[in-house]
């Protein structure tokens, strides 16, 4: 049974803490929760829509800070805890003072898989088209469904920004006149480049930054029966589109309106996610000088914008 350590720290510390737990002290994992939690007191610190970034924010951490590390037996945690207490900066101080253990606490052993995989359950993208992971059943009534499973790149479906993509695709997709060209820009899973692939798109672009992301890109088209035409660095995408797709981050897509604006085919159509709200009309302005993008969805206070190039 493994043994997890309970530490109060200051969010100034968390930091150093953290890396002195995992590089020196052998802790299998450490977590990092608001001690204040449920609470008059709690500080939400992320800025995620509905909910204003705080102070903490400012300062990379709550003020008071339950961390939590993960131990293989009593005896590491109780040394690790013991070697923390009498830590010492250059001058012979504390370095961890005002640091308070809270306790030893068992981890009950588990299904580690099992646990995870009950984590992600198959996701509602319209009425017949889901995402599905490889170990669960298709839902009934699911006529396209696309197999994803979590893994190293972005994007699984269960966040709003995806699920807005798949459902633009499911809804203008025209399986009598399929696109020819689509251009997955940031493509991370490939999960946008597969949902254009199993609603009969071709000539499938798929280019990412990151070469995980375009080796996870390439096996999971393969694992769905997707043909992509090219998976690889930003520079492999070429000439002109019918669609590009684009779930970035609003940041990235500003700066990349001219690049972005200039693959996509006359007539066609540039599809965008990763924005929220407040950045509707930056993003807006950025790209006027090629296309008038308009809000096409909304969810959760993030929203997708599309524009057809004349």
């Amino acid at each position: 049974m493994m043994i997890e350590l309970v530490l109060l720290a200051r969010a100034d510390q968390v930091d150093a803490l953290s890396d002195a737990l995992t590089d020196e002290l052998d802790a299998l994992a450490v977590t990092v929760e608001d001690a204040d939690a449920d609470t008059p007191d709690e500080a939400p610190i992320f800025g995620e829509p509905g909910m204003p970034a705080t102070l903490s924010s400012q300062i990379g951490g709550w003020q008071r800070s339950i961390v939590k590390a993960l131990f293989t037996d009593e005896d590491a945690a109780t040394e690790a805890a013991t070697l923390l207490l009498a830590q010492d900066d250059d001058s012979g101080a504390t370095l961890f003072d005002d640091l308070h253990i809270h306790g030893l606490q068992p981890v009950a052993d588990q299904d580690w898989v099992r646990l995870t995989q009950s984590q992600f359950e198959p996701v509602l993208i319209t009425s017949d088209f889901w995402i599905v992971p490889s170990w669960h059943k298709a839902p009934e009534g699911a006529t396209r469904v696309m197999r994803l499973d979590p893994g190293l790149a972005f994007g699984t479906g269960t966040h709003p920004t995806t699920r807005m993509c798949l459902r633009w695709i499911a809804r203008h997709a025209d399986l009598s006149a399929p696109w020819p060209r689509v251009l997955d820009y940031g493509c991370g899973s490939g999960i946008l480049a597969i949902g254009a692939g199993l609603h009969g798109a071709t000539g499938i672009d798929a280019v990412d930054i990151d070469p995980a992301a375009v080796e996870s890109s390439r096996a999971n088209a393969a694992a769905n029966g997707v043909s992509l035409n090219r998976v690889g660095l930003p520079d492999q995408a070429e000439g002109l589109y019918p669609v590009v797709l684009a779930n970035i981050l609003a940041a990235p897509l500003k700066l990349l309106a001219p690049l972005l604006s200039q693959h996509v085919a006359p007539g066609g159509s540039l599809v965008m996610a990763g924005l929220l709200e407040r950045q509707i009309e930056d993003l807006q302005a950025a790209y006027a000088p090629w296309l008038a993008l308009e809000v096409a969805d909304r969810e959760e206070g993030w929203v997708l914008l599309s524009g057809r190039r004349p």
